[in-house]
């Protein structure tokens, strides 16, 4: 069944809109990601263009965080205190890198910018995920207990506070920054930044991987809901007959996931993580490399 979709300007296949929304929600509740990671490529690949489907995914990403957060409440594990530090600093990353898009919008290199940051931070992402996650695995194998640092140089840094749920007492500045690279990368590359937050808040700040997820996704939604708005509101590429279909799908997927990735081990749900992240990146990358179908294309303003 094919739908028109008025912002994009394009006509896709409504059930493979539900069906990828669907997929991405049920990655978001397994990993506390957003999934925006995977759904902004796959728009592209469909023929969706860039801009909006990096305003649009935004909206999506909300729905399945919300969702699949409602979950992790249940389960009392998520960290609110966390989860508030990371949002601080999540809106105002958020409202940097709109302006950042803005202006890439305007000299006309938005495309080319978000294609790029794809494959530079998925493919380092994915690669140093990977293989820890193998040696983890290995660690696990052979018997021994994986090592968590207790102590490390964010335990000398000024302004400490306690997080409780997380049993951690440390400075509140690495979290902020961390929020803040988050919502930047909200803004640019439409994703909701769990593939980042999620490994810099179990290696970087030393949070248990079963609070990690549930505090992913409560930042997630409201920096992504921010994002959104800032977009409708400066960009007008928020397509909302796209956003329904893939909120419809990916409300669903969230809850399914979530079942899922209680029963996975933490170890076996970073290597697929590290897996899926890395394809993205190959596909992506090789979309820049080979020579396009159509070398020419006609853009608004006769350029």
């Amino acid at each position: 069944m094919q739908i028109y979709l008025p912002i994009a300007e394009v006509s896709v296949n409504a059930f493979l809109l539900l069906g990828l929304g669907g997929i991405v929600g049920i990655l978001s509740g397994m990993f506390g990601v957003g999934g925006g990671f995977l759904m902004t490529p796959l728009l592209f690949f469909i023929g969706i263009p860039p801009a909006v489907a990096v305003a649009t995914e935004a909206n999506q990403i909300v729905a399945s965080s919300f969702s699949g957060v409602l979950a992790h409440f249940k389960r009392k594990t998520v960290d609110l205190r966390m989860g508030t530090v990371l949002l601080i600093g999540g809106l105002a990353g958020a409202a940097l890198g709109v302006m950042v898009f803005n202006y890439l919008k305007a000299q006309g290199q938005v495309d080319l910018l978000v294609k790029l940051c794809y494959v530079l931070f998925l493919g380092v992402i994915g690669g140093l995920m990977f293989f820890e996650s193998l040696n983890a695995i290995r660690n696990v194998k052979k018997g021994k207990a994986p090592k968590r640092k207790k102590h490390n140089w964010i335990h000398g840094l000024p302004l400490k506070m306690r997080f409780r749920v997380s049993g951690l007492y440390i400075s509140v500045i690495p979290p902020l920054i961390v929020g803040v690279l988050v919502g930047i990368l909200a803004a640019i590359m439409g994703v909701g930044g769990g593939f980042i937050m999620v490994p810099a808040m179990i290696y970087l700040l030393g949070m248990p991987t079963k609070v990690v997820v549930g505090t992913s996704l409560f930042q997630i939604i409201f920096v992504t809901a921010f994002t959104t708005m800032l977009h409708a509101t400066t960009n007008y590429t928020v397509d909302i007959v796209l956003a329904v279909l893939l909120l419809v799908g990916g409300v669903i997927g969230a809850q399914i996931g979530t079942r899922i990735g209680v029963k996975m081990k933490a170890e076996q749900l970073r290597i697929l993580l590290a897996i899926m992240v890395l394809a993205v990146c190959g596909k992506l990358a090789l979309e820049l490399l080979l020579q396009p179908s159509e070398l020419y294309s006609i853009a608004a303003g006769g350029h």
